[in-house]
């Protein structure tokens, strides 16, 4: 089974630490990532940009209809904003994919996560993954 694990952080508060210290804090998520590949349930991780930088999409209006097995808004009118959802105390900052045999397991990698030092980590099954090669 696959679980995403969601970081998530203070960018403002991150942002003020300096590069050295933040170095030495990522050297820690590359052993924790190490520790996940050497026992097999690493899958992927990846950092994100900073919500400044991100673009939400949202449906104005409009009424959502199926048509042919698809959902479709009729009326609406597709938004582009600058920025997150919502304003927080903590962005969503960075994520791991792993594979292990339970929540429980996974519960157990997201607590050995430094992340988990400064700020909350999501738990998330994954229900189904597709690949380019499946498609």
């Amino acid at each position: 089974m696959r679980y995403l694990l969601m970081l998530y952080a203070d960018e403002n508060a991150g942002a003020a630490i300096p590069p050295d210290q933040m170095a030495k804090a990522m050297e820690g998520m590359f052993a924790y990532q190490q520790a996940l590949e050497k026992a097999g349930a690493f899958v992927s991780t990846s950092a994100l940009g900073r919500t400044g930088d991100a673009r939400t999409l949202r449906m104005s209006g409009g009424e959502i209809h199926t048509v042919d097995g698809a959902f479709v808004n009729q009326g609406g009118t597709l938004k582009v904003e600058e920025g997150p959802y919502a304003e927080a105390r903590e962005q969503f900052g960075g994520l791991f994919v792993i594979e292990c045999e339970d929540m429980d397991a996974a519960v157990k990698w997201a607590a050995r996560c430094p992340a988990a030092q400064w700020g909350p980590i999501e738990i998330r099954p994954i229900v189904h993954t597709s690949s380019a090669k499946e498609a």
